[in-house]
């Protein structure tokens, strides 16, 4: 983990994960803090508790749509969650078509940590970013 959580409730949240999602989530999380870094025109990035979940947004510039972290309620690996009203998961899901498991509109699940592609995935969460930018 390379940064500290903006919340005892957020690290309560990912502590409450099955230990073998662990790895993956944070390095989701590590991913999507790097990515808006990297993302000037997003501006700060938040993290909260959506939904009992980590979730990320630009609060100031509002130009993001949600994302969100978490477990698929089968229970199996772990997930980067977007809102499903969004075309955020379509549009990756059509750029790298049969490159990942992907749950409708809403999510992008893993099995393992070395499933995440910094660059594959980090186009998912820089589109999440700046959503409303190109709108």
């Amino acid at each position: 983990m390379k940064r500290p959580f903006a919340s005892k409730a957020v690290a309560d949240a990912f502590l409450a994960y099955p230990k073998a999602a662990q790895p993956g989530l944070l390095r989701l999380r590590d991913l999507v803090f790097d990515v808006a870094e990297d993302t000037p025109e997003a501006g700060r990035i938040e993290e909260s508790l959506r939904w009992g979940q980590p979730a990320y947004l630009t609060p100031e510039t509002k130009s993001s749509s949600t994302l969100r972290l978490g477990v698929p309620k089968d229970g199996d690996g772990f997930a980067i969650y977007a809102h499903c009203g969004s075309s955020i998961i379509s549009t990756f899901a059509e750029t790298f078509p049969g490159q990942d498991k992907i749950e409708g509109n809403r999510a992008v699940h893993f099995g393992s940590v070395d499933q995440i592609d910094p660059a594959r995935h980090g186009m998912l969460i820089r589109h999440a970013l700046t959503y409303h930018l190109k709108k």
